[in-house]
């Protein structure tokens, strides 16, 4: 017997070291590519739509799909669905290494956030299957510290990768770790499902979704190519709008949503998920043009462009955990309110940049920010998991992770219709006095962004349950 509770528990850490390479990988494509799209970019030949579609079509199909990622792992099985996920993470990593055209890597890359969103919310999923209610919080723990790891050291391993070997590498990286993850998973990850009996595929839920989203995207990114005012952009406001709202009364009548909308039916809920979509609608684009803006404009390598964001990302691990902590004294409204009015003040710094900055012009916006962000991060994922019921956190966790990930593919897709609007950047290297312009008034209108975040932190965010050991840890991720 006592060799038996050994051998499972040996098992449980060796599951956990599986999901913990296929999180690794996830999460360090959300920052990895950055600093590396000026080479993308000379190499491939490609315009800003076809560079920000490389990031967006990541973001995007991960975003769409990740509700439906979670209900496909508890229809068909948790272990199936993250494998499955992980071959085909794997075998698109591959293609995009070997990609020669925008095309064929932004292909590659929308496949990339298919494979993420049928992994990402099976991990949390077979953690909460595989340990026991003593040992879930410290799970989850390592799990939320290997997110914070690979989102911080991201930028800095794609400019090394970037710089000294070829930017490729960024993705042929993923490739062993993907088949031993693979190889370890298939041992030692234990198959668990749910059983309930009103178990349902929202797909008409999904459709719509994934019509409204895609085409109010598309519609940004190539308004400055076609003409705001040409049929086709106008075309695709309309069907986005037109697919969102039968998405909404979809999800009023299905028996088993996509999105449950009864969960915003709480200030707090409705609140927080407004808050995560804009956060990540300020930060992404800046994370995005910042990396040209440093490389193109002040002449930065790629590893010092990847170095350059450390003080921001170290800052955040570090007080996340600290701003978790403190909303269950204090609650998360003030601290929200505080980081988002940080982050605007950030943005305002950035917004002053120039032609002759340097890197300590850089610097005061990225402490401002690194503080702003970890005051927003994990009191926002607190507020939302506190005010739903315990039996929905994990669907209250998917809802808000979607809106990070449609505010962060939203941001950039913003940011880059100012920038365009200032200059032609599809046809190579961007004029540095317009480009500057542009940038300016993006950081503005983000800066404008997370001020609204403050507004809807401060008047929707009320007190929520104190949430237990693994609710915490999930939440520091």
């Amino acid at each position: 017997m006592r060799t038996r509770i050994f051998a499972d528990e040996n098992r449980r850490w060796w599951t956990l070291g599986a999901l913990a390479f296929a999180l690794f990988m996830i999460m360090l494509d959300n920052t990895v590519v950055n600093v590396a799209l000026p080479s993308i970019q000379r190499d491939l030949g490609i315009g800003l739509s076809e560079l920000e579609w490389t990031v967006n079509a990541y973001a995007l199909t991960f975003a769409v799909l990740m509700l439906t990622g979670g209900k496909l792992a508890d229809f068909f099985g948790r272990r199936r669905v993250f494998l499955l996920g992980l071959v085909l993470f794997t075998l698109s990593s591959l293609a995009c290494g070997l990609a020669t055209s925008g095309g064929t890597l932004i292909g590659a890359r929308t496949l990339q956030g298919v494979g993420a969103a049928l992994m990402l919310p099976a991990t949390l999923s077979i953690i909460s299957a595989t340990f026991p209610a003593r040992q879930r919080g410290l799970a989850i723990g390592i799990w939320a510290g290997v997110s914070a790891m690979a989102l911080a050291i991201g930028p800095l391993i794609g400019g090394l990768i970037t710089e000294h070997i070829d930017w490729s590498w960024i993705f042929f990286v993923n490739v062993p770790i993907g088949i031993l993850g693979l190889l370890v998973g298939r041992v030692v990850i234990e198959e668990s499902r749910d059983t309930s009996s009103d178990q349902r595929l929202d797909l008409p839920g999904l459709l719509a979704s994934g019509v409204g989203l895609f085409a109010l995207t598309f519609a940004l990114i190539e308004a400055n190519a076609y003409g705001w005012t040409d049929p086709v952009i106008l075309g695709l406001f309309v069907l986005s709008a037109l697919s969102l709202a039968a998405f909404v009364l979809l999800e009023r009548h299905q028996r088993s949503p996509l999105l449950d909308l009864s969960l915003f039916r709480s200030s707090t809920f409705a609140g927080a998920n407004v808050v995560a979509l804009l956060v990540t609608l300020a930060m992404f684009g800046v994370f995005f043009f910042m990396s040209i803006y440093m490389q193109n404009i002040l002449g930065y390598s790629a590893t010092k462009t990847g170095a350059a964001f450390l003080p921001m990302t170290i800052l955040i691990i570090l007080i996340a955990p600290i701003a978790g902590r403190s909303s269950d004294r204090i609650g998360s409204r003030a601290l929200m309110t505080a980081g988002m009015l940080c982050l605007a003040a950030s943005l305002a710094i950035f917004s002053r940049l120039g032609l002759d900055s340097t890197f300590w012009d850089i610097f005061p916006g990225l402490i401002v920010g690194g503080f702003g962000v970890a005051l927003v991060m994990t009191p926002m994922t607190a507020a939302a998991l506190g005010s739903v019921p315990v039996e929905k956190s994990g669907v209250g966790s998917g809802v808000l992770n979607t809106f990070r990930q449609v505010g962060g593919a939203l941001g950039i897709a913003v940011m880059g219709a100012i920038v365009a609007s200032y200059v032609d950047l599809n046809g190579g290297r961007p004029d540095p006095a317009s480009f500057i312009d542009g940038f300016q008034t993006a950081l503005t209108v983000s800066a404008g962004f997370a001020l609204l975040g403050a507004v809807v932190a401060w008047a929707t965010i009320r007190k929520h349950r104190h949430m237990d050991a693994g609710e915490l840890a999930e939440a520091a991720a």
